[in-house]
């Protein structure tokens, strides 16, 4: 099948990656195409659009200025898109979170848990999910704590290993690495294997673990097993930071519905270990 494709957010992780799946796809940077105001384009020259671009400073979106930022990509950005998606009968491909979940339930997170977002930019993430509904045509995919080319959580622990830096990191927070280039396909996968519109859960697989526990995989795979990986509580983690958003301490989401339309959900830590040998 071929996908004319159109890929917003394309210099974040995800985009890079979609960049890399989808090499004949339309990419226009964020001057080019802002989607706050979305710019007239040939509609009829796409058949998909791929929302990527996001806000994702969790801590600044709860200032007055983030908030709004945060609204205008995450939720008001992406309803423009949906709109324009159900006018000229595109496929909307959009990037949720687990942030619009409160993070309380005991089990997984499925598709339709109620939403209860803790923060400025879960709310904004939960706006945006609403408003994708609009197009008929949709897929919103929830991935959680995201590996790829960019700024992450794992290369700031292989900077620190490489300093010799011994952190200390939370570990009441649990969930999964989803790597970017995994997330692709799955979009790929989803689209071209025409997989029923809606809502998909789509992480690494594999059992759950803290960050504190990621930190210290990251740590041994790095060659570094001598130095410590500290653990705390979010509370004690954010105790001196009173302007920190709230987060949720269970991240980990049930992927039935993705495995069942086919999706690639390959063990996380098998493709960390690739990800820091690379």
């Amino acid at each position: 099948m071929t996908v004319r494709a159109l890929i917003l957010g394309a210099g974040g992780q995800v985009g890079r990656a979609l960049v890399a799946a989808l090499p004949g796809a339309s990419a226009p940077g964020r001057a080019e195409f802002d989607i706050s105001a979305p710019a007239e384009l040939d509609w009829a020259s796409y058949d998909i659009m791929i929302n990527a671009a996001a806000f994702t400073d969790v801590n600044g979106a709860q200032t007055p200025d983030g908030r709004r930022a945060a609204w205008r990509a995450n939720a008001s950005g992406p309803a423009a898109l949906a709109h324009i998606a159900r006018d000229h009968g595109l496929t909307m491909v959009h990037l949720s979170s687990e942030y619009v979940f409160d993070g309380a339930s005991p089990a997984p997170y499925a598709e339709d848990a109620p939403i209860a977002p803790l923060s400025a930019y879960g709310a904004s993430k939960a706006g945006g999910d609403l408003a994708v509904r609009v197009a008929p045509r949709h897929y919103i995919l929830r991935p959680t704590w995201v590996v790829g080319e960019g700024r992450n959580f794992v290369r700031t622990m292989l900077a620190l290993a490489a300093e010799g830096v011994e952190p200390t990191v939370v570990a009441d927070q649990i969930g999964r690495l989803t790597f970017a280039t995994d997330l692709a396909e799955a979009i790929v996968h989803l689209v071209t294997g025409q997989a029923p519109f809606g809502t998909y859960h789509v992480t690494g697989g594999g059992e759950p673990a803290s960050w504190a526990d990621v930190a210290r995989l990251v740590y041994d795979l790095s060659g570094h097993p001598e130095l410590a990986v500290g653990r705390t509580t979010t509370a004690d983690y954010f105790a001196d930071k009173p302007l920190a958003a709230h987060r949720p301490l269970n991240s980990v989401l049930d992927l039935t519905r993705a495995a069942e339309a086919g999706v690639a959900l390959p063990d996380w830590r098998e493709q960390l270990a690739a990800f820091v040998r690379a």
